[in-house]
């Protein structure tokens, strides 16, 4: 599993690292099913690792209230669980093939699989907010309805004389940031940290989370399946825009009629996309994509500052690095 959080305050280190020890044994524990199949589908993305974003998220927001309160742990587990639970389900969406570097569950199995697996991992996660209070089901339906809407949304596209960019930007932050965002107010509301706090760090956690899924579409054009674990060039051979796709299309030189050309369309042919990220990854689009996540980490950071000054701030700034810089 890779480490997000910086070793500079040894406490907290040994704080989070033994939290997420307990997200993780409670994850194998939310996985088990009585039927050995369900099981070994359940555990399927779990065990193939992954960075744990939102549990850490959690856990770092719970650290401006009482960090040890006993909902902590429970809700770090539901952020994760709820987060796995659609990749099973994006998976199907894409026709991937690979996930975390393994072999996806619709891939490895079939896509009714793969759709019930996840089905299943949402209704553990509903057990496991049900002990956690009325106002944490109230924040997971809300979450789970604007996760639907952003799906439906970028299926369906822009409207006429919608901005295709905004568009984008608004999928993703219903799509990607409204979890990661209640990662951040999971831990914090469940620490019992005041209102200000718990409102400083949702909003933290959605601008980050746009930044993290436009670094994360940059990496899909830019790494080989090695380093991200991914079929790279998922969305591009789906015909599902990107931010750096979206530029491309958006301009009108000459230079670029070729891969405007491949990026209006679907791409199953494996040359077309194979010349299609070739020529992504050489385009400037790619540039002014990778400064639109920095802009949206940058905002991350600035809306910290309310926030007191203990180590838990500076790794969370510390992780608005690591989401623009990451490779994988």
């Amino acid at each position: 599993m890779i480490r997000l959080f910086s070793a500079a305050d040894p406490q907290l280190e040994a704080r989070v690292s033994q939290s997420l020890d307990r997200v993780e044994a409670q994850l194998m524990t939310a996985v088990q099913s009585q039927y050995p199949f369900v099981t070994e589908t359940s555990r399927h993305l779990v065990v193939a690792g992954g960075k744990r974003f939102r549990p850490i998220l959690t856990l770092l927001a719970s650290e401006f209230g009482n960090p040890e309160a006993a909902g902590v742990v429970p809700a770090a587990v539901v952020v994760e669980l709820t987060h796995l639970a659609t990749l099973y389900h994006d998976d199907v969406m894409d026709e991937a093939t690979m996930r975390r570097g393994a072999q996806s569950a619709n891939s490895r199995w079939d896509n009714t699989v793969a759709i019930l697996t996840g089905d299943f991992l949402f209704a553990r996660a509903s057990q496991i907010l049900a002990d956690l209070g009325p106002e944490a089901v109230r924040i997971q339906a809300e979450t789970f309805e604007r996760l639907c809407i952003g799906q439906i949304n970028e299926t369906v596209g822009p409207l006429d004389g919608q901005d295709p960019v905004k568009h984008h930007l608004s999928v993703l932050a219903d799509k990607t940031g409204s979890l990661i965002a209640t990662s951040g107010r999971f831990g914090a509301l469940l620490a019992g940290a005041d209102l200000d706090t718990v409102n400083t760090l949702t909003a933290f956690g959605e601008r980050i989370g746009v930044a993290f899924q436009l670094a994360d579409d940059i990496v899909d054009i830019t790494s080989d399946s090695d380093q991200s674990g991914k079929t790279p060039g998922t969305d591009l051979r789906e015909g599902v825009p990107t931010l750096a796709a979206l530029i491309a299309l958006s301009r009108d030189e000459a230079s670029g009629e070729r891969l405007r050309s491949l990026l209006t369309r679907p791409l199953p042919d494996d040359g077309e996309h194979v010349e299609a990220l070739e020529l992504l990854r050489s385009d400037f689009s790619l540039d002014e994509a990778r400064a639109e996540a920095r802009r949206w980490a940058d905002d991350a950071r600035r809306s910290l500052d309310p926030l007191p000054d203990i180590p838990a701030k500076e790794t969370l700034g510390a992780l608005c690095d690591y989401v623009v810089t990451r490779t994988g």
